[in-house]
């Protein structure tokens, strides 16, 4: 066994039974056909629910959209990218030429999909525990410090929410401004709230990110008039 395979064990607490199933799941497509795409599939899927799993625990009166909303912030690319730095993973994924060149062991996508496949690879080795307590170890700083379930909610939902608290009419969206080539749009969208004519504007490559825009500033702009929102 190589030093950083052994390294690397040792860092994820879990000893691979079959290296060959720890190479694969190291090893980038850029590399050849024998990649860890298929492993990263499972991976996804045993991390969803492990999350999934230790959430519905952890918060026994969050509602659905709140355990939802928390689970998509501790599996996506950024925080597992983050899990991946700690392990020092990118040290050890086997990249083609071209990737090596670019950084690509830097990067968020890359460690993201080899730590998935990591924990797909332990479920084939290990079983199902093995892979769920590898899950739980990984993201065990984040489960420690879970941000409060209002926070993760978006602009135009938590504008509703808080208008919808005070008896008030919901916002109105239009959209002033679409310019730009197809592959480089650009749209500038009005938020109103009907009843007293208040305006916030956003821009955006896509509507709903101008739209969202939009909503945050509106969200600021009652804030800063003194009503307290969700």
């Amino acid at each position: 066994m190589s030093e950083g395979f052994a390294r690397l064990q040792r860092a994820l607490d879990y000893n691979f039974q079959e290296e060959g199933a720890l190479s694969r799941a190291l090893t980038h497509r850029s590399l050849g056909a024998d990649n860890n795409e298929r492993l990263e599939f499972l991976g996804d899927a045993l991390l969803n629910f492990a999350i999934g799993e230790e959430l519905f625990r952890r918060m026994p009166k969050a509602a659905e959209g709140d355990l939802s909303r928390m689970r998509a912030t501790l599996v996506r690319e950024e925080t597992l990218a983050a899990a991946a730095r700690r392990i020092e993973l990118g040290d050890a994924v086997r990249l083609g030429s071209g990737e090596l060149k670019s950084g690509g062991f830097r990067r968020d996508s890359i460690l993201a999909d080899a730590l998935e496949a990591v924990i797909g690879a332990c479920y084939l080795d290990g079983g199902f525990t093995a892979a769920r307590d590898l899950c739980l170890r990984l993201l065990a700083p984040e489960l420690e410090h879970l941000p409060d379930p209002g926070t993760l909610k978006d602009p135009k939902t938590r504008l509703q929410e808080h208008l919808q608290a005070l008896g008030r009419p919901l916002p109105e969206y239009t959209v002033l401004s679409e310019d730009g080539p197809p592959h480089r749009r650009s749209f500038r969208v009005r938020c109103r709230l009907p009843d007293d004519g208040n305006e916030s504007h956003g821009e955006g490559a896509s509507r709903r990110f101008a739209e969202q825009q939009s909503a945050e500033r509106m969200l600021q702009r009652l804030s800063g008039a003194g009503e307290p929102h969700a």
